[in-house]
C-alpha cells in the first residue's frame, strides 16, 4: 500500500540526497490518480513557495512536478524485477504406445523459384511506440487557514494557504476579535474568551483607579499653588 506522503523530514532528506548527487527513489500513493504504487525518482525540488508541485519525479521518459502528498519514500527493494519463477519440473514422458500403422501422404514437391524470376518483396513500415501518458489529476486551490489568536493583552488575526502566507499577524480591535469569536460554536471556546476578557476588565480598572488617584493628588497639590499667590 502506498504511503501517506512526504513528511517535512522526508523532503529535508531528499535535499540532501539530491545535494550529495543522488537520485532518492519514491512511490506514488492514491493521491496521484493512476500512477499510484509506481515508483519513480527524485530529480529535482522546486521553490514550494511558487507552487505546491514542488517535487520533479522522473517516471519513464517523464519528469513531471508532484506535491508531497503525491509521493511517499519507497521501501527498500522498490522498482527491481521480480524474482524469475522456477523452472517447472519436465513432466514425465508418456509410456510407448502400441506401434499402429503410419498413413503417410505424398505431395509434390514444390519447384524452388527459378534465379531469373523477379522476386518481390514488401517492406512494412514499423508503427511508432506509444508512450504512456499520464492522466491528468484535476487540482483545486490549496486550503486556506485563518487565525485568530490572543498574547500578551493583544488579538491578531493571520491567513495562510497552504505553504503561502496571505496575511501575516496583525492586531485587531477586542470587539472585533469577539464578533469572530461569537462565529465558532465549540464548546469551551467562549468561557475561554469570557474569562481573558473579565482578566482584562479588571487591570483596566486598577489601571483607572490608579490613575484617578495620581489625578487627585495633581489636583490638591495645584490648589495649593494657587492659594500661595
Amino acid at each position: 500500500m502506498a504511503g501517506q506522503g512526504l513528511s517535512t523530514e522526508d523532503v529535508a532528506g531528499i535535499r540532501e540526497a539530491l545535494a550529495a548527487g543522488r537520485k532518492p527513489k519514491v512511490v506514488f500513493t492514491s493521491s496521484a490518480g493512476q500512477v499510484a504504487g509506481q515508483v519513480g525518482q527524485v530529480v529535482e525540488l522546486t521553490d514550494p513557495a511558487v507552487s505546491d508541485e514542488y517535487v520533479v519525479v522522473r517516471f519513464g521518459r517523464d519528469e513531471l512536478p508532484f506535491s508531497p502528498a503525491d509521493v511517499a519514500i519507497a521501501p527498500r527493494g522498490a522498482g527491481r524485477r521480480a524474482a524469475e519463477p522456477k523452472a517447472e519440473e519436465p513432466e514425465p514422458e508418456p509410456e510407448p504406445k502400441p506401434a499402429t500403422p503410419e498413413f503417410v501422404l505424398d505431395t509434390p514437391r514444390v519447384p524452388a523459384p527459378r534465379r531469373d524470376e523477379p522476386k518481390v518483396e514488401q517492406q512494412v513500415e514499423p508503427k511508432p511506440a506509444r508512450r504512456p501518458v499520464k492522466a491528468a489529476k484535476p487540482k483545486g486551490p490549496a486550503g486556506l487557514t485563518v487565525t485568530l489568536a490572543y498574547a500578551e493583552g493583544e488579538w491578531t488575526v493571520a491567513a495562510q494557504q497552504g505553504s503561502k502566507a496571505l496575511a501575516k499577524p496583525y492586531v485587531v480591535k477586542p470587539a472585533e476579535a469577539l464578533r469572530m469569536v461569537a462565529l465558532v460554536d465549540v464548546p469551551g471556546v467562549h468561557e475561554a474568551v469570557e474569562q481573558i476578557m473579565a482578566a482584562e476588565r479588571a487591570e483596566a480598572e486598577q489601571q483607572a483607579e490608579k490613575l484617578r488617584a495620581e489625578l487627585a493628588e495633581i489636583e490638591a497639590r495645584l490648589a495649593e499653588l494657587r492659594e500661595a499667590h
